[in-house]
């Protein structure tokens, strides 16, 4: 019994001392450390010092409330079979997508669509992308204050991709609309949206460019492009300049199958945006001008074919019948350098500027013709419905011209190309893919009607005039009733 009291007296002591010896091992250990590590001394900011000199957050603070958060759904029906699933036995089909009697009954699932959108009136008027709203039966605003308002359809253009929406509220930011045709490549740029459904964000760069077109994103392109980081749910959003007012509406990216930003995004500007709106306010639709030509890109190979010295402009390659331009002169050929005295740089600026000029108005053009410059007045007309236009290949025929073969036009092929019986000209039945002709785009089925200005009516005259045409022949193709020029 002592011996056991006694060992426990033996532990105690050297527990006590084990405590002692730690405690001035840790003291040792804290004096080290502190001679090691030296309280840090910081250089504080004043506190009294005011914001950043070097900041957009002025030019934030008044644009970003009237940027709004937009969702939309919409129900999308799906016949049964169109899953991807295997046929079912038909024992089952009256249970699982066919109804007793045999009529398959359509599957509906609801589909979410995230985008932004800009109020731009004191009325409740907001911009946003068509694409965004597109068939929505439920259309929701989320504005900066975190209210939630249902808003209505006023009215869209797909060609442009540009919608208008109304919410009933008072009292609501709107944002200043600048002038789109003062934006210079170089300018700093924000793009305020809501990219993948994160929220509100801003993002800055600059304009890449002006005037991009001939993307086929749109049918009618303008687009600002600009570097300022611009994703999915962007869409709708503002891009507005240095002094926060609007001068685009986002609207698309280039992604390159990533689905993300690649720093190439497109913005509609801010004077077409409010050409449309003007548009479906007073009419509830866009209605545009039409001149009635299909214009042309002037390429090198047309520069050296006509011998002008500029590719500004747009070359005239087909006049419609008794339309507005054939009853001002214009012709086949002419080079339109000028609208109303602004220059034309190509097919795309001309198309966009008189499809946004009002119907029955004059149009003043400047166009060259053999190389002299001639004016001319043109009374715009409304532009037409869109119709369909077919061209089908051609059988094998004879090697006229270097990668191209021809076979003489019959009545009957005419009118399977869709063509008037009486059409003359030649027609192309096969063309060489690693040919000029090709690469400058001449397909199977076009019909040559001139080469170098000369007209064409059977193989025959076709080789002579390819024979006297020498290099780079300029052709005169009729596609599906209408006609461009081609330099091979």
């Amino acid at each position: 019994m002592m011996k056991h009291w006694k060992n426990r007296t033996g532990l105690a002591i050297a527990f006590a001392a084990a405590l002692v010896v730690g405690g001035l091992g840790t003291a040792y250990a804290s004096k080290v450390l502190a001679s090691a590590n030296p309280p840090a001394t910081l250089k504080l900011a004043d506190p009294n010092e005011g914001p950043n000199k070097l900041s957009f957050a002025p030019v934030v603070k008044h644009a970003y409330p009237t940027v709004v958060n937009i969702s939309s759904s919409k129900v999308v029906r799906t016949p049964a079979g169109m899953s991807g699933m295997p046929p079912m036995d038909p024992l089952f089909e009256q249970f699982f997508g066919r109804n007793p009697g045999g009529r398959a009954i359509p599957r509906e699932r609801r589909e979410q669509s995230l985008g932004s959108g800009v109020i731009v009136s004191r009325e409740g008027y907001i911009i946003t992308n068509n694409h965004v709203v597109d068939g929505a039966t439920d259309i929701k605003v989320v504005l900066f204050d975190k209210r939630e308002l249902k808003a209505r359809l006023i009215g869209a253009d797909a060609k442009t991709d540009v919608a208008v929406l109304k919410v009933d509220a008072g009292d609501l930011p709107y944002i200043t609309i600048a002038d789109s045709s003062k934006v210079q490549v170089g300018d700093f740029a924000l793009a305020i949206g809501n990219p993948f459904g994160v929220g509100k964000t801003v993002t800055m760069g600059i304009v890449s460019a002006t005037g991009r077109g001939n993307l086929g994103i749109e049918d009618y392109e303008d687009f600002i492009q600009t570097d300022a980081p611009i994703n999915p749910g962007n869409s709708g959003g503002a891009l507005v300049n240095e002094r926060g007012e609007l001068v685009g509406i986002n609207t698309a990216i280039l992604s390159h199958g990533s689905g993300g930003n690649q720093g190439i995004g497109f913005a509609i500007p801010s004077n077409l945006v409010r050409q449309v709106m003007d548009s479906l306010l007073k009419d509830g639709k866009v209605t545009r001008a039409y001149l009635g030509i299909v214009p042309q890109d002037v390429t090198p190979a047309i520069m050296r074919a006509f011998n002008v010295k500029d590719s500004k402009g747009a070359l005239v390659g087909d006049v419609t019948p008794d339309g507005p331009a054939a009853k001002s002169g214009l012709q086949k050929g002419d080079i339109i350098l000028e609208v109303d005295g602004a220059p034309i740089d190509d097919s795309n600026q001309l198309r966009n500027r008189i499809s946004m000029m009002p119907v029955d108005s004059q149009a003043k053009l400047k166009v060259l013709r053999d190389g002299a410059v001639h004016n001319l007045e043109v009374t715009l007309g409304k532009l037409p419905t869109r119709e369909e236009r077919a061209s089908n290949d051609r059988p094998n025929g004879d090697q006229d011209l270097n990668g191209i073969q021809v076979e003489e036009l019959t009545a009957d092929a005419a009118r399977e190309l869709g063509l008037p019986p009486t059409t003359a000209g030649v027609v192309v039945s096969d063309v060489d893919p690693d040919s000029p002709a090709a690469e400058n785009g001449l397909r199977p089925g076009d019909v040559i009607q001139e080469v170098n200005r000369q007209k064409v009516r059977s193989v025959a005259e076709f080789n002579r005039a390819v024979q006297k045409s020498g290099k780079n022949p300029l052709l005169l193709v009729n596609r599906g009733g209408n006609t461009r020029y081609v330099a091979v």
